[in-house]
């Protein structure tokens, strides 16, 4: 091995290994910087700790048979908390839940309901009779032209009382 490739060697090696220490350097002061940043941003950040939770928090909730699931109960109006929405208020008679659910898709036609009052929409339907328009309302139903989930999407609605939106709904029909 000539003189000048063991030079170029120990250059080489001592020009590698400052690289390296400068980059070993650079790494902590970083991670010195950093860790004090860090923990000031999170503490002057308020909102930091709720942002997390809702990010980690489990996206759903199961009733399981046999278990305990009273913390899955449907909040009313009475026990909303101040923050959040009300649920709507119970309706007392048929014409009122209409009024609040049902005419959100009948009134406009959506997801292929037939609009209050039209006659012709309904005329097939009513033909079938009161005992299918109730089992469609109250079980769901998806048929060639739209789709009718149970209860209007208010399953918290008893069983009477959407009976009385169905009639209400013949009724305007008729």
């Amino acid at each position: 091995m000539s003189k000048q490739d063991t030079h170029f060697f120990n250059v080489f090696s001592l020009v590698i290994g400052l690289l390296v220490t400068i980059t070993i350097v650079l790494f902590a002061l970083a991670r010195v910087v950093a860790s004090h940043t860090q923990e000031a941003n999170v503490l002057t950040e308020p909102d930091y700790s709720r942002n997390v939770a809702s990010r980690i928090a489990e996206p759903t909730r199961e009733a399981v048979a046999g278990q305990d699931n009273s913390a899955l109960a449907i909040k009313t109006a009475t026990s909303a908390t101040a923050g959040g929405s009300a649920a709507p208020a119970m309706p007392k008679n048929g014409t009122e839940l209409f009024e609040q659910t049902c005419s959100v898709c009948h009134g406009q036609g959506i997801a292929g309901a037939p609009k209050a009052g039209d006659k012709a929409a309904w005329a097939p339907r009513i033909a079938e009779g009161k005992a299918v328009l109730y089992s469609h309302a109250l079980q769901g139903f998806q048929g060639k032209t739209g789709v009718m989930p149970p209860k209007g999407g208010r399953t918290d609605m008893p069983d009477d009382l959407v009976k009385q939106a169905v009639d209400h709904m013949v009724q305007m029909a008729q």
